[in-house]
């Protein structure tokens, strides 16, 4: 079984290799000696290597260079640095490519990937399995015992692009084969009737290049991504032969790779690791100045949306988990700089570890002077020597190393759990039911939904756990769910199996809270509409139903009925969608204040056995959702109250069950805060008493915790 130290991993990937590429009259002993010397001086515990340079490994097909890392490992080992090392098959070297041209991935049928970037080969195909096999067998064996290793990381971001090549395809088609049977049941399935899709035979089947129809799609994303988690489960076998039982195996996932189905891929794993960035300086201010409509893409833009990926990460494996990459600097492109502002990697990695990071490790250790990523800034700029950065980086690792165990994997609390629904994500991504400003589709239309709900929450000042469909629906009884997870909002899952929403209406009998947002329940599990009004198995426990939906052009208000729960929503909005939701036997919580849309209610809520079910009809706006959040979940976490907008509080258990408060400050102007409970600065050791003011200065954290866990909220 895989062990990690007892205490937050912090580090940055390192490339000693690339130090003649930097300067030829540098001796690459001697700034080895001064890269590992500075690491030590950071408190730095932990390195990345050797993940990008296959054709370093392996120069010539069968000539393998396998020593050139053991200086690295040794110095690291030295200085007390553990080390993840990386198999390299995400970069194939140009003598692979041009020996083995077929092995060239196609984005669509018969149309190569051009080279010359990364990950543009078909990982499926035989001639590069072959290879990439050989290669990992020569790393691993060759530096499995080395004491410095504590853990292997397979690939490097997989699932960049979905590949149409032939055998890719006929899999597909024998994979749909081993699923339906026949093509009579595909027929049926998928409504093949439609359009004269029809199939006689499978090789009638076509390519998903001009495919319109949407159960084909799905099913092409759903293989997509297994081929995916495949691949990496494969790699990670071939590690386990040679590693250690103390190693840990695992991989980077940058969570929003079209190929990535990240529960399922971090299955076949030891622990989830993730890749985060996010804009700093006014990007993690607080208030949030973020407009609504900003695309979250492969970075973020706001606390709230840090916070978020942080606790999808976390929901991988409903386990700790670790940062493999984040900013060290600027990160991106050269037209787009914006290095922290002091005290910001503090803020941000701290924010990690209270949702669960147990390490924290840099892209890079030094900013490339050459490549795609040449103003990607690393721990040392361009120059080599510490600046900042650096300076900011070490403060923290003093910080970790003071913290020591206290802080390694902390269980996060939740007040409210979310439901994460991939294939429902894919679906949209295609067919989605919004549209952008422009009126053109939006592809984003699925997190369109779900984000406004775990924005609002976090505007609330609540804690979030998300969790996969397969994960809660396959994992607990609903009669166990609704004790661990007493609220549970739903939002965008148009694909659903009818155990799926079965489940879902037993929790809530069951005692739990359960609350659908837009377009859940409204399909099966092939993406066909339920031929009942919506939400479909689910109206009875709602007690309302629908069958006319529509989109908006603008926000629209929402009024909330006078003395209800919702009364203090502020300048409630209706956004993107209403669902006409009519009611049976639900109540209202608030109306729309619109001459037509006002016939409908847009929240409601009902008794169900001894739980509850809410409707929410609409993506709620910022007021609405942060409204709800607050009556959903009535305490605040830990205790904290009346905080300043810009002070967020997030709780959690340490390993050894005390209670730890991580508290920020995402704002220039100093604030002070009213301590909930008799609480311990880890940092300074200061005790801080129930009731007293603890101060904050400008972007700063304080790390608390209770020595007596009799003296906070249990986690919930």
């Amino acid at each position: 079984m895989a062990v990690l130290p007892a205490r937050v991993l912090f580090g940055a990937a390192y490339y000693h290799e690339y130090t003649p590429a930097y300067d030829p009259e540098l001796r690459p002993d001697e700034q080895l000696k001064t890269d590992l010397d500075l690491m030590a001086e950071a408190k730095f515990t932990v390195i990345r290597v050797g993940e990008s340079v296959w054709s370093t490994w392996e120069p010539e097909n069968g000539r393998f260079d396998l020593d050139w890392l053991q200086p690295v490992l040794d110095g690291a080992h030295e200085r007390g640095i553990s080390v993840v090392l990386g198999t390299p098959t995400y970069a194939v070297p140009p003598w692979l490519a041009r020996q083995y041209p077929e092995i060239t991935g196609e984005r669509r049928t018969g149309e190569r990937i051009g080279w010359g970037a990364r990950q543009e080969v078909d990982f499926t195909h035989p001639a590069f399995r072959f290879h990439a096999e050989r290669i990992i067998r020569k790393i691993v064996a060759r530096y499995a015992d080395h004491p410095a290793v504590i853990g292997w990381q397979v690939d490097n971001e997989p699932g960049l692009h979905l590949f149409h090549n032939r055998g890719v395809f006929q899999r597909f088609v024998d994979h749909l084969r081993g699923k339906y049977g026949d093509v009579e049941t595909l027929n049926r399935e998928w409504g093949l009737v439609y359009w004269s899709h029809r199939l006689s035979d499978w090789s009638d089947l076509w390519t998903p290049d001009g495919n319109e129809q949407p159960q084909y799609d799905v099913a092409w994303r759903e293989f997509q991504a297994r081929q995916v988690t495949e691949f990496i489960g494969w790699q990670a076998d071939i590690v386990r032969e040679y590693a250690s039982p103390d190693h840990f195996v695992t991989t980077c996932i940058s969570y929003t790779r079209q190929g990535v189905e990240d529960d399922e891929l971090a299955a076949r794993l030891d622990i989830a690791s993730g890749n985060p960035y996010y804009d700093m300086q006014d990007g993690l201010l607080l208030p949030d100045p973020t407009p609504d409509e900003h695309e979250q893409v492969w970075k973020t833009t706001g606390v709230w949306s840090m916070y978020q990926t942080a606790d999808w990460m976390f929901s991988s494996r409903q386990e700790p988990f670790l940062v493999t990459e984040t900013n060290a600097s600027s990160i991106g492109f050269p037209w787009d700089n914006r290095p922290g502002y002091d005290g910001q990697w503090r803020q941000t990695a701290w924010a990690h570890v209270a949702r669960g990071a147990r390490m924290i490790e840099y892209w890079q250790w030094q900013t490339l002077r050459f490549g795609a990523e040449t103003y990607w800034g690393g721990v040392l700029p361009h120059s080599g020597r510490p600046g900042r950065a650096y300076d900011e980086i070490a403060r923290l690792g003093a910080e970790f190393d003071k913290a020591g165990p206290l802080v390694a994997g902390l269980e996060p609390d939740a007040d409210i759990t979310m439901l994460y629904s991939t294939p429902s994500k894919w679906l949209m991504q295609k067919y989605p039911a919004l549209a952008k400003t422009d009126g053109t589709p939006d592809p984003a239309a699925y997190h369109r939904i779900f984000d406004p709900f775990y924005r609002g929450a976090f505007d609330a000042g609540r804690q979030v756990r998300i969790t996969h469909v397969r994960q809660l629906v396959d994992g607990m009884t609903p009669q166990e769910a609704a004790r661990r997870h007493p609220v549970l909002v739903v939002p965008a899952l148009y694909i659903a199996a009818d155990a799926t929403l079965d489940w879902l209406a037993a929790y809530a009998q069951e005692g739990g809270h359960l609350v659908l947002g837009p377009r859940t329940g409204y399909a099966d599990h092939e993406a066909r509409a339920r031929h009942e009004p919506a939400p479909g198995r689910l109206a009875q426990a709602a007690g309302v139903r629908y069958d006319e939906f529509s989109n908006l052009v603008g926000p629209v208000a929402v009024r909330a009925v006078p003395g209800g729960p919702l009364e203090a929503a502020g300048e409630a909005t209706a956004t993107h969608w209403v669902e006409c939701l009519t009611p049976v036997d639900a109540d209202v919580l608030a109306s729309y204040d619109h001459p037509h849309f006002g016939h409908w209610p847009a929240v409601t809520t009902r008794q169900h056995g001894a739980g509850r079910v809410t409707c929410v009809g609409t993506v709620p706006g910022r007021d609405l959702a942060r409204t709800l959040a607050a009556w959903l979940a009535p305490d605040t976490p830990g205790g904290w109250q009346n905080l300043p907008a810009s002070v967020t509080a997030t709780t959690g258990a340490s390993p050894d069950g005390r209670r730890v408060h991580i508290v920020h400050n995402w704002s220039w102007e100093p604030t002070r805060v009213q301590s909930p409970a008799d609480l311990s600065d880890v940092l300074s050791g200061d005790a801080v008493p129930a009731a007293s003011e603890l101060e904050l200065g400008p972007w700063d954290v304080r790390v608390l915790v209770a020595d007596d866990p009799e003296t906070t909220p249990t986690a919930r």
